[in-house]
Formats: C-alpha cells, structure tokens, sequence
C-alpha cells in the first residue's frame, strides 16, 4: 500500500511543479512564440520550431513523449 501512496505524492509533486512552471510561463511573455518558454517537466528551454509547430506546448519533445508513456501506464494501471 505504501507504494501507492509513494507513487500518488510523485504524481501530485510533478503536477505541482508543473503547475508552476505552466504559470510563469503564461505571465513570462504571452506571445507563443518565445525562445523563454520552458518546459514544464525539465525546466530547459522548448525549442523555437516544437513552439512553430505546437504554439501551446508545455513540454520539450522528451519530457512530452515521457509524460504520454506515464499516463498510458497511469491508466492501465487504474482501470
């Protein structure tokens, strides 16, 4: 039991810091576009042309696929 528990205050540390991170990054420079938008997992600058390509992106394209796999395994756990 103490894993789950373990894993449930990771999840909700990472959500946090990404919270975070989605905050400043709104209040930094609007304009999506920006070479100061970082990655809400790493903290490293997201690459101009992932912005060109995804304007909204929170994540670098590593931290993006590493979340992706983290929910799939999130949810197959939980269903």
């Amino acid at each position: 039991m103490t894993d789950v528990f373990d894993r449930a205050q990771a999840l909700e540390e990472r959500e946090r810091d990404a919270a975070i991170l989605r905050h400043r990054n709104r209040h930094a420079d609007p304009r999506p576009n920006t070479k100061g938008r970082v990655c809400v997992d790493c903290g490293e600058r997201i690459p101009s042309k992932r912005l060109a390509a995804h304007p909204h992106a929170t994540r670098c394209i590593d931290d993006a696929r590493r979340h992706e796999d983290r929910m799939k395994h999130f949810k197959k756990d939980h269903t």
